[in-house]
Protein backbone atom coordinates (compact mmCIF):
# COMPACT_ATOMS: atom_id res chain seq x y z
CA UNK A 1 0.00 0.00 0.00
CA UNK A 2 1.32 3.48 -0.66
CA UNK A 3 1.90 6.05 1.27
CA UNK A 4 -0.04 9.11 1.99
CA UNK A 5 1.43 11.86 2.60
CA UNK A 6 -0.13 14.01 5.59
CA UNK A 7 -0.03 17.78 3.24
CA UNK A 8 -1.23 15.78 -0.15
CA UNK A 9 -5.01 16.73 -0.23
CA UNK A 10 -5.45 13.98 -2.85
CA UNK A 11 -5.18 10.05 -2.95
CA UNK A 12 -1.83 8.56 -4.59
CA UNK A 13 -2.48 6.45 -7.90
CA UNK A 14 -2.36 2.81 -7.08
CA UNK A 15 -0.18 0.65 -9.31
CA UNK A 16 -0.21 -3.37 -9.71
CA UNK A 17 2.97 -5.30 -8.90
CA UNK A 18 4.05 -5.42 -12.36
CA UNK A 19 4.27 -2.39 -12.85
CA UNK A 20 6.39 -1.19 -10.08
CA UNK A 21 9.48 1.21 -11.48
CA UNK A 22 12.97 1.35 -9.35
CA UNK A 23 12.17 4.90 -8.30
CA UNK A 24 8.70 4.07 -6.49
CA UNK A 25 8.42 5.22 -2.54
CA UNK A 26 7.98 2.51 -0.24
CA UNK A 27 7.06 2.60 3.61
CA UNK A 28 10.21 1.37 4.78
CA UNK A 29 12.11 3.89 2.12
CA UNK A 30 11.51 6.82 4.57
CA UNK A 31 15.19 9.07 4.34
CA UNK A 32 14.81 8.63 0.53
CA UNK A 33 10.99 9.80 0.59
CA UNK A 34 12.04 13.22 2.31
CA UNK A 35 15.09 13.60 0.08
CA UNK A 36 12.15 13.24 -3.00
CA UNK A 37 9.41 15.61 -1.31
CA UNK A 38 7.28 17.26 -3.77
CA UNK A 39 7.83 21.26 -4.37
CA UNK A 40 3.94 21.23 -2.95
CA UNK A 41 5.86 20.17 0.55
CA UNK A 42 8.82 22.57 0.09
CA UNK A 43 6.85 25.79 -0.27
CA UNK A 44 4.69 25.01 3.23
CA UNK A 45 8.11 24.97 4.66
CA UNK A 46 9.79 27.84 2.95
CA UNK A 47 6.61 29.49 4.58
CA UNK A 48 6.73 28.19 7.83
CA UNK A 49 10.13 29.36 8.29
CA UNK A 50 9.40 32.89 6.73
CA UNK A 51 6.64 33.16 9.26
CA UNK A 52 8.53 32.13 11.73
CA UNK A 53 11.37 34.71 11.09
CA UNK A 54 8.93 37.82 10.89
CA UNK A 55 7.12 36.78 14.16
CA UNK A 56 10.94 37.10 15.60
CA UNK A 57 11.45 40.38 14.19
CA UNK A 58 8.01 42.08 14.95
CA UNK A 59 8.66 40.48 18.81
CA UNK A 60 12.37 42.07 18.87
CA UNK A 61 11.01 45.46 17.24
CA UNK A 62 8.14 46.18 19.99
CA UNK A 63 10.15 45.05 22.49
CA UNK A 64 13.31 47.98 21.82
CA UNK A 65 10.51 50.48 20.54
CA UNK A 66 9.13 50.05 24.31
CA UNK A 67 12.33 50.14 26.08
CA UNK A 68 13.35 53.54 23.73
CA UNK A 69 9.95 54.97 25.36
CA UNK A 70 10.38 53.82 28.64
CA UNK A 71 13.85 55.28 28.52
CA UNK A 72 12.53 58.68 27.92
CA UNK A 73 10.58 58.31 31.13
CA UNK A 74 7.03 57.55 29.29
CA UNK A 75 5.32 54.91 31.82
CA UNK A 76 2.81 52.51 31.09
CA UNK A 77 -1.06 53.33 32.38
CA UNK A 78 -2.98 51.26 34.18
CA UNK A 79 -5.84 51.12 31.43
CA UNK A 80 -3.41 49.58 29.17
CA UNK A 81 -4.10 45.83 29.29
CA UNK A 82 -0.88 43.42 30.06
CA UNK A 83 -2.47 40.61 27.82
CA UNK A 84 -1.72 40.44 24.14
CA UNK A 85 -4.27 41.46 21.53
CA UNK A 86 -5.84 39.43 19.68
CA UNK A 87 -5.36 38.49 15.68
CA UNK A 88 -8.22 39.16 13.21
CA UNK A 89 -6.58 35.81 11.02
CA UNK A 90 -10.36 35.63 9.53
CA UNK A 91 -9.84 38.25 7.62
CA UNK A 92 -13.45 39.52 8.88
CA UNK A 93 -14.14 43.21 10.13
CA UNK A 94 -13.41 43.86 13.61
CA UNK A 95 -16.39 44.44 15.67
CA UNK A 96 -14.62 46.33 18.36
CA UNK A 97 -13.49 49.10 15.91
CA UNK A 98 -17.27 50.98 15.71
CA UNK A 99 -17.11 51.35 19.58
CA UNK A 100 -13.44 52.20 19.67
CA UNK A 101 -14.15 54.92 17.15
CA UNK A 102 -17.18 56.16 19.42
CA UNK A 103 -15.04 56.48 22.80
CA UNK A 104 -12.41 58.34 21.04
CA UNK A 105 -15.08 60.96 19.86
CA UNK A 106 -16.61 61.10 23.60
CA UNK A 107 -13.13 61.54 24.51
CA UNK A 108 -12.70 64.46 22.29
CA UNK A 109 -16.37 66.12 22.47
CA UNK A 110 -17.52 64.96 25.38
CA UNK A 111 -18.54 67.90 27.95
CA UNK A 112 -18.75 70.31 25.41
CA UNK A 113 -21.60 71.78 26.40
CA UNK A 114 -20.67 72.38 30.00
CA UNK A 115 -17.29 73.62 28.68
CA UNK A 116 -19.20 76.43 27.15
CA UNK A 117 -20.34 77.13 30.24
CA UNK A 118 -16.80 77.33 32.29
CA UNK A 119 -15.88 78.94 29.49
CA UNK A 120 -18.75 81.37 29.93
CA UNK A 121 -18.71 81.56 33.79
CA UNK A 122 -14.80 82.77 33.59
CA UNK A 123 -15.92 85.32 31.05
CA UNK A 124 -18.24 86.77 33.92
CA UNK A 125 -15.69 86.19 36.68
CA UNK A 126 -12.98 88.05 34.94
CA UNK A 127 -14.45 90.70 33.02
CA UNK A 128 -17.66 91.53 34.90
CA UNK A 129 -19.31 93.71 32.07
CA UNK A 130 -22.17 94.64 34.19
CA UNK A 131 -19.49 97.09 36.05
CA UNK A 132 -17.64 97.98 32.42
CA UNK A 133 -21.16 99.07 30.93
CA UNK A 134 -23.97 100.34 33.50
CA UNK A 135 -26.13 99.51 31.15
CA UNK A 136 -25.87 95.90 31.15
CA UNK A 137 -26.49 95.61 35.09
CA UNK A 138 -29.26 93.33 34.79
CA UNK A 139 -26.47 90.88 34.20
CA UNK A 140 -25.04 90.92 37.79
CA UNK A 141 -26.57 87.66 38.77
CA UNK A 142 -25.86 86.30 35.74
CA UNK A 143 -22.49 84.35 36.33
CA UNK A 144 -24.45 82.30 39.08
CA UNK A 145 -27.21 81.20 37.02
CA UNK A 146 -24.71 80.07 34.05
CA UNK A 147 -23.13 78.26 36.84
CA UNK A 148 -25.84 76.51 37.81
CA UNK A 149 -26.66 75.05 34.39
CA UNK A 150 -23.45 74.60 33.39
CA UNK A 151 -23.10 72.37 36.79
CA UNK A 152 -26.70 70.79 35.74
CA UNK A 153 -25.53 69.89 32.47
CA UNK A 154 -22.07 68.67 33.74
CA UNK A 155 -23.69 66.27 36.09
CA UNK A 156 -25.61 64.48 33.38
CA UNK A 157 -23.16 64.03 30.93
CA UNK A 158 -20.50 63.01 33.05
CA UNK A 159 -23.06 60.10 34.73
CA UNK A 160 -23.65 59.35 31.16
CA UNK A 161 -20.14 58.91 30.15
CA UNK A 162 -17.81 57.65 33.14
CA UNK A 163 -20.82 56.83 35.58
CA UNK A 164 -19.50 58.64 38.40
CA UNK A 165 -19.81 62.41 39.70
CA UNK A 166 -15.54 63.22 38.81
CA UNK A 167 -12.64 61.83 38.35
CA UNK A 168 -10.38 61.35 42.05
CA UNK A 169 -7.39 62.63 41.83
CA UNK A 170 -5.54 63.83 45.44
CA UNK A 171 -6.22 67.52 44.43
CA UNK A 172 -9.98 66.95 44.76
CA UNK A 173 -10.29 64.79 47.88
CA UNK A 174 -8.18 67.61 49.74
CA UNK A 175 -10.49 70.61 48.77
CA UNK A 176 -13.16 68.06 49.47
CA UNK A 177 -11.56 67.74 52.81
CA UNK A 178 -11.04 71.59 53.08
CA UNK A 179 -14.72 72.01 52.25
CA UNK A 180 -15.66 69.67 54.94
CA UNK A 181 -14.43 71.52 57.59
CA UNK A 182 -15.40 74.78 56.32
CA UNK A 183 -19.46 73.32 56.59
CA UNK A 184 -18.30 71.73 60.23
CA UNK A 185 -17.44 75.21 61.36
CA UNK A 186 -20.56 77.26 60.63
CA UNK A 187 -22.11 75.76 64.13
CA UNK A 188 -19.52 76.88 65.78
CA UNK A 189 -18.74 80.82 64.41
CA UNK A 190 -19.47 83.55 66.27
CA UNK A 191 -22.28 84.97 63.54
CA UNK A 192 -22.75 81.40 62.25
CA UNK A 193 -24.83 83.21 58.99
CA UNK A 194 -21.79 84.97 58.16
CA UNK A 195 -19.67 81.54 58.30
CA UNK A 196 -22.94 79.88 56.66
CA UNK A 197 -22.42 83.07 53.50
CA UNK A 198 -18.83 82.49 53.16
CA UNK A 199 -19.25 79.00 52.89
CA UNK A 200 -21.80 78.88 49.93
CA UNK A 201 -19.54 81.42 48.05
CA UNK A 202 -16.74 78.99 48.63
CA UNK A 203 -18.96 76.02 47.60
CA UNK A 204 -19.36 77.75 43.78
CA UNK A 205 -15.23 77.74 43.88
CA UNK A 206 -15.28 74.25 44.70
CA UNK A 207 -18.01 73.00 42.44
CA UNK A 208 -16.22 75.15 39.15
CA UNK A 209 -13.04 73.37 40.29
CA UNK A 210 -14.58 69.98 39.89
CA UNK A 211 -16.22 70.45 36.68
CA UNK A 212 -13.14 72.40 34.97
CA UNK A 213 -11.04 69.20 35.73
CA UNK A 214 -13.27 66.64 33.96
CA UNK A 215 -14.64 69.19 31.34
CA UNK A 216 -11.06 70.09 29.94
CA UNK A 217 -10.21 66.82 27.76
CA UNK A 218 -8.48 68.59 24.82
CA UNK A 219 -4.97 71.20 25.13
CA UNK A 220 -7.57 73.29 22.81
CA UNK A 221 -9.73 73.85 25.79
CA UNK A 222 -7.29 74.45 27.99
CA UNK A 223 -5.56 77.11 25.48
CA UNK A 224 -8.90 78.66 25.03
CA UNK A 225 -9.06 79.15 28.68
CA UNK A 226 -5.39 80.69 29.16
CA UNK A 227 -6.13 82.98 25.94
CA UNK A 228 -9.75 84.31 27.57
CA UNK A 229 -7.86 85.15 31.14
CA UNK A 230 -4.83 86.63 29.52
CA UNK A 231 -7.18 89.10 27.22
CA UNK A 232 -8.75 89.78 30.80
CA UNK A 233 -5.13 90.32 32.19
CA UNK A 234 -4.09 92.25 29.49
CA UNK A 235 -7.26 94.73 30.00
CA UNK A 236 -6.36 94.81 33.44
CA UNK A 237 -2.87 96.04 33.38
CA UNK A 238 -3.65 98.45 30.85
CA UNK A 239 -6.12 99.62 33.25
CA UNK A 240 -3.45 99.38 35.85
CA UNK A 241 -0.66 101.52 33.84
CA UNK A 242 -3.20 104.42 32.71
CA UNK A 243 -4.68 104.67 36.32
CA UNK A 244 -0.88 105.29 37.56
CA UNK A 245 -0.47 107.89 34.19
CA UNK A 246 -3.35 109.90 35.08
CA UNK A 247 -2.92 109.59 38.93
CA UNK A 248 -5.76 108.01 39.75
CA UNK A 249 -4.95 106.73 43.28
CA UNK A 250 -8.33 105.35 44.17
CA UNK A 251 -6.58 103.49 47.25
CA UNK A 252 -6.24 105.98 50.28
CA UNK A 253 -5.05 108.82 47.52
CA UNK A 254 -1.25 106.79 47.22
CA UNK A 255 -2.11 103.69 45.28
CA UNK A 256 -4.34 102.61 41.92
CA UNK A 257 -7.39 100.57 42.42
CA UNK A 258 -8.39 97.65 39.77
CA UNK A 259 -10.57 98.41 36.86
CA UNK A 260 -12.92 95.59 37.89
CA UNK A 261 -14.30 94.91 40.75
CA UNK A 262 -14.54 91.95 43.04
CA UNK A 263 -11.60 89.97 42.22
CA UNK A 264 -9.42 92.87 41.20
CA UNK A 265 -10.44 95.79 42.77
CA UNK A 266 -7.68 95.50 45.86
CA UNK A 267 -4.45 96.31 44.19
CA UNK A 268 -2.72 93.10 46.62
CA UNK A 269 -5.26 90.90 45.06
CA UNK A 270 -4.47 92.52 41.61
CA UNK A 271 -1.06 92.09 41.81
CA UNK A 272 -0.76 88.11 42.85
CA UNK A 273 -3.34 87.60 40.08
CA UNK A 274 -0.81 89.70 37.61
CA UNK A 275 2.26 87.61 38.35
CA UNK A 276 0.75 84.34 38.42
CA UNK A 277 -0.30 85.29 34.46
CA UNK A 278 2.85 85.98 33.61
CA UNK A 279 4.35 82.71 33.49
CA UNK A 280 1.64 81.45 31.05
CA UNK A 281 1.89 83.84 28.76
CA UNK A 282 5.94 82.87 28.77
CA UNK A 283 4.71 79.39 28.20
CA UNK A 284 2.60 80.04 25.06
CA UNK A 285 5.12 82.23 23.81
CA UNK A 286 7.82 79.42 24.16
CA UNK A 287 5.07 77.13 22.51
CA UNK A 288 4.45 79.39 19.53
CA UNK A 289 5.52 78.58 15.97
CA UNK A 290 4.53 81.61 14.51
CA UNK A 291 6.86 84.68 15.19
CA UNK A 292 3.83 87.11 14.94
CA UNK A 293 2.03 85.32 17.66
CA UNK A 294 5.27 84.75 19.75
CA UNK A 295 5.81 88.67 19.79
CA UNK A 296 2.44 89.29 20.59
CA UNK A 297 2.87 86.96 24.09
CA UNK A 298 6.00 88.93 24.67
CA UNK A 299 4.54 92.09 24.67
CA UNK A 300 1.81 90.85 26.87
CA UNK A 301 4.31 89.49 29.33
CA UNK A 302 6.34 92.76 29.68
CA UNK A 303 2.72 94.47 29.97
CA UNK A 304 1.89 92.26 32.78
CA UNK A 305 4.62 93.13 34.52
CA UNK A 306 4.22 97.19 33.99
CA UNK A 307 0.86 96.15 35.71
CA UNK A 308 2.52 94.60 38.40
CA UNK A 309 4.57 97.34 38.96
CA UNK A 310 1.80 100.01 38.67
CA UNK A 311 0.04 98.25 42.00
CA UNK A 312 3.06 99.44 44.04
CA UNK A 313 2.59 96.01 46.28
CA UNK A 314 5.34 94.58 48.03
CA UNK A 315 4.06 91.40 48.20
CA UNK A 316 3.75 91.44 44.46
CA UNK A 317 6.98 92.19 43.98
CA UNK A 318 8.03 89.77 46.18
CA UNK A 319 5.76 87.29 44.36
CA UNK A 320 7.20 88.13 40.64
CA UNK A 321 10.48 87.55 42.19
CA UNK A 322 10.14 84.09 43.09
CA UNK A 323 8.63 83.75 39.90
CA UNK A 324 11.61 84.76 38.11
CA UNK A 325 14.04 82.58 40.17
CA UNK A 326 11.84 79.38 39.48
CA UNK A 327 11.60 79.98 35.92
CA UNK A 328 15.45 81.25 35.50
CA UNK A 329 16.47 77.80 37.86
CA UNK A 330 14.44 75.39 35.54
CA UNK A 331 14.99 76.95 32.40
CA UNK A 332 18.95 77.29 32.75
CA UNK A 333 19.31 73.95 34.34
CA UNK A 334 22.28 73.52 31.99
CA UNK A 335 24.18 76.83 33.37
CA UNK A 336 22.50 77.19 36.62
CA UNK A 337 26.21 78.90 38.07
CA UNK A 338 25.24 82.00 35.99
CA UNK A 339 21.40 82.11 37.83
CA UNK A 340 22.99 84.21 40.90
CA UNK A 341 24.43 87.26 38.35
CA UNK A 342 21.87 87.08 35.63
CA UNK A 343 19.16 87.05 38.87
CA UNK A 344 20.91 90.56 39.98
CA UNK A 345 21.31 91.92 36.94
CA UNK A 346 17.69 91.63 36.55
CA UNK A 347 16.30 93.20 39.95
CA UNK A 348 18.96 95.89 39.09
CA UNK A 349 17.22 96.58 35.59
CA UNK A 350 14.45 96.29 37.26
CA UNK A 351 14.65 98.73 39.46
CA UNK A 352 16.48 101.37 37.38
CA UNK A 353 14.10 101.36 34.97
CA UNK A 354 10.81 101.26 37.80
CA UNK A 355 9.02 104.71 38.13
CA UNK A 356 9.51 106.98 40.99
CA UNK A 357 8.86 106.12 44.51
CA UNK A 358 8.81 102.39 43.89
CA UNK A 359 12.02 101.61 45.83
CA UNK A 360 10.98 103.73 48.63
CA UNK A 361 7.55 101.90 48.81
CA UNK A 362 9.33 98.52 48.86
CA UNK A 363 12.10 99.38 51.46
CA UNK A 364 9.27 100.61 53.70
CA UNK A 365 8.70 98.32 56.87
CA UNK A 366 7.41 100.72 59.53
CA UNK A 367 4.28 102.98 58.08
CA UNK A 368 0.85 101.92 58.96
CA UNK A 369 -0.02 99.16 57.10
CA UNK A 370 3.02 97.32 57.24
CA UNK A 371 2.18 97.67 61.73
CA UNK A 372 -1.08 96.50 61.22
CA UNK A 373 -0.70 93.83 58.69
CA UNK A 374 1.83 92.32 61.33
CA UNK A 375 -0.63 92.97 64.25
CA UNK A 376 -3.04 90.95 62.52
CA UNK A 377 -0.74 87.67 61.47
CA UNK A 378 0.06 87.67 65.37
CA UNK A 379 -3.38 87.93 66.25
CA UNK A 380 -4.25 85.43 63.99
CA UNK A 381 -1.79 82.90 64.58
CA UNK A 382 -2.73 83.32 68.40
CA UNK A 383 -6.89 82.70 67.23
CA UNK A 384 -5.26 79.61 65.43
CA UNK A 385 -4.18 78.41 68.52
CA UNK A 386 -6.91 78.85 71.04
CA UNK A 387 -9.29 77.26 68.45
CA UNK A 388 -7.39 74.43 67.05
CA UNK A 389 -10.23 72.11 66.33
CA UNK A 390 -12.73 73.95 64.09
CA UNK A 391 -11.38 77.76 63.87
CA UNK A 392 -13.93 80.58 64.59
CA UNK A 393 -16.06 80.03 61.58
CA UNK A 394 -15.76 81.40 57.66
CA UNK A 395 -15.04 84.63 57.37
CA UNK A 396 -15.79 85.47 61.28
CA UNK A 397 -12.06 86.30 62.24
CA UNK A 398 -12.85 90.01 61.51
CA UNK A 399 -14.93 90.06 64.72
CA UNK A 400 -11.50 89.23 66.42
CA UNK A 401 -8.83 91.55 64.78
CA UNK A 402 -8.16 94.24 66.77
CA UNK A 403 -8.35 96.38 63.62
CA UNK A 404 -11.50 94.97 62.21
CA UNK A 405 -9.39 93.56 59.59
CA UNK A 406 -8.80 90.08 57.50
CA UNK A 407 -5.88 88.27 58.40
CA UNK A 408 -4.04 89.41 55.02
CA UNK A 409 -2.49 86.12 55.04
CA UNK A 410 -4.02 82.83 53.63
CA UNK A 411 -2.37 80.27 55.54
CA UNK A 412 -3.30 81.97 59.18
CA UNK A 413 -6.69 82.69 57.26
CA UNK A 414 -7.63 78.88 56.74
CA UNK A 415 -5.94 77.93 60.41
CA UNK A 416 -7.79 80.48 62.67
CA UNK A 417 -11.45 80.38 60.78
CA UNK A 418 -11.36 76.59 60.17
CA UNK A 419 -9.00 74.78 62.14
CA UNK A 420 -5.17 73.50 62.08
CA UNK A 421 -6.64 70.75 60.32
CA UNK A 422 -7.83 72.42 57.11
CA UNK A 423 -4.94 73.97 57.48
CA UNK A 424 -2.83 71.00 56.47
CA UNK A 425 -5.38 70.23 53.35
CA UNK A 426 -5.27 74.11 52.18
CA UNK A 427 -1.11 73.50 52.57
CA UNK A 428 -1.17 69.97 50.89
CA UNK A 429 -3.93 71.34 48.32
CA UNK A 430 -1.34 74.11 47.01
CA UNK A 431 1.76 70.84 46.90
CA UNK A 432 -0.15 68.44 45.86
CA UNK A 433 0.31 69.61 42.02
CA UNK A 434 4.20 70.17 41.95
CA UNK A 435 4.52 66.36 41.97
CA UNK A 436 2.89 65.60 38.73
CA UNK A 437 4.58 68.88 37.24
CA UNK A 438 7.87 67.91 38.05
CA UNK A 439 7.56 64.27 36.44
CA UNK A 440 5.84 66.20 33.37
CA UNK A 441 8.98 68.30 33.11
CA UNK A 442 11.34 65.50 34.00
CA UNK A 443 9.80 63.38 30.98
CA UNK A 444 9.29 65.89 28.46
CA UNK A 445 13.09 67.72 28.65
CA UNK A 446 14.30 65.74 25.67
CA UNK A 447 11.42 64.67 23.43
CA UNK A 448 10.74 67.37 21.21
CA UNK A 449 7.03 66.36 20.14
CA UNK A 450 6.77 66.56 24.09
CA UNK A 451 8.08 70.25 24.28
CA UNK A 452 4.79 72.22 24.93
CA UNK A 453 4.31 70.43 27.78
CA UNK A 454 7.67 71.10 29.34
CA UNK A 455 7.20 75.00 29.07
CA UNK A 456 3.80 74.58 30.63
CA UNK A 457 4.56 72.08 33.58
CA UNK A 458 7.43 74.33 34.61
CA UNK A 459 4.98 77.56 34.05
CA UNK A 460 2.88 76.07 36.36
CA UNK A 461 5.13 75.41 38.85
CA UNK A 462 6.17 79.15 38.67
CA UNK A 463 3.00 80.28 38.77
CA UNK A 464 1.86 78.20 42.14
CA UNK A 465 5.73 79.67 43.35
CA UNK A 466 4.36 82.83 43.03
CA UNK A 467 1.08 82.47 44.60
CA UNK A 468 2.54 80.95 47.54
CA UNK A 469 4.41 83.81 47.92
CA UNK A 470 1.90 86.40 47.33
CA UNK A 471 -1.13 85.10 49.51
CA UNK A 472 1.78 85.47 52.73
CA UNK A 473 0.31 89.24 52.43
CA UNK A 474 -3.57 88.69 51.19
CA UNK A 475 -6.99 87.04 52.45
CA UNK A 476 -7.28 85.09 49.20
CA UNK A 477 -7.85 81.71 50.13
CA UNK A 478 -11.55 81.11 49.57
CA UNK A 479 -11.11 83.02 46.09
CA UNK A 480 -10.53 81.78 42.33
CA UNK A 481 -7.20 82.38 42.01
CA UNK A 482 -5.58 79.61 43.39
CA UNK A 483 -8.26 76.96 42.59
CA UNK A 484 -7.77 77.85 38.99
CA UNK A 485 -4.45 77.16 38.97
CA UNK A 486 -4.03 73.53 40.69
CA UNK A 487 -7.27 73.02 38.06
CA UNK A 488 -4.82 73.83 35.09
CA UNK A 489 -2.61 71.64 36.65
CA UNK A 490 -4.33 69.02 37.02
CA UNK A 491 -5.70 69.30 33.32
CA UNK A 492 -2.30 69.62 32.30
CA UNK A 493 -1.13 66.27 34.03
CA UNK A 494 -4.48 64.32 32.53
CA UNK A 495 -3.55 65.51 28.79
CA UNK A 496 -0.19 64.22 29.27
CA UNK A 497 -1.10 60.80 30.43
CA UNK A 498 -3.67 60.48 27.49
CA UNK A 499 -1.05 61.35 25.55
CA UNK A 500 1.40 59.29 27.00
CA UNK A 501 -1.46 56.55 26.70
CA UNK A 502 -1.66 56.57 23.54
CA UNK A 503 1.69 56.58 22.25
CA UNK A 504 2.45 53.13 24.19
CA UNK A 505 -1.30 51.83 22.74
CA UNK A 506 0.34 52.13 19.29
CA UNK A 507 3.47 50.03 20.05
CA UNK A 508 0.52 46.88 20.44
CA UNK A 509 -0.05 44.90 17.44
CA UNK A 510 -3.97 46.15 15.48
CA UNK A 511 -6.73 43.70 14.85
CA UNK A 512 -5.95 42.72 11.26
CA UNK A 513 -2.41 40.89 12.48
CA UNK A 514 -0.30 42.88 10.41
CA UNK A 515 2.48 45.29 11.93
CA UNK A 516 3.45 48.56 11.23
CA UNK A 517 6.22 50.01 10.67
CA UNK A 518 8.73 51.96 12.40
CA UNK A 519 7.30 55.23 11.08
CA UNK A 520 3.87 54.91 13.01
CA UNK A 521 5.44 55.53 16.08
CA UNK A 522 8.00 57.91 15.07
Amino acid sequence: MALKHPFLDYEPMRRSPSSTSADEQTVDDKSDFKRRETPRIADDEQHRKRDAASAQCEASYKESVAEDMLSLGLRKRDLLSNEPQERNISGQEDKSEPKAVREKWILKHGHSVSFGGIFLFTTFVFFRPYELFPSLSWLSSAAFWIALATLVVYVMTQLGLEGTITARPREVNLVLLLLLTGALSIPLALEPVRAFYSFTEFLKVVLIFIVMINVVRTEKRLNKLWILVLIATCWLSIGALNDYRLDRFALHGTRIKGMIGGLFDNPNDLALHLVTMIPIALALFFKSRNPLVKVLFFVTVILIAGGVVATFSRGGFLALLATGVVLLWKFARRSRLLIAPLAAAVVVLFMVFAPGGYGTRLSTTSDESTMARFDDLKRSLFIAVRHPLLGVGMDNYILFSNSNKATHNAYTQVASEMGAAAAVFYILFILAPFRGLRRIEHETYQVKSRRRFYYTAIALQASLAGYMVASFFASVAYLWYIYYLVAYSVCLRRLYDSVVERDLARLELPANGNFQNKSNFE
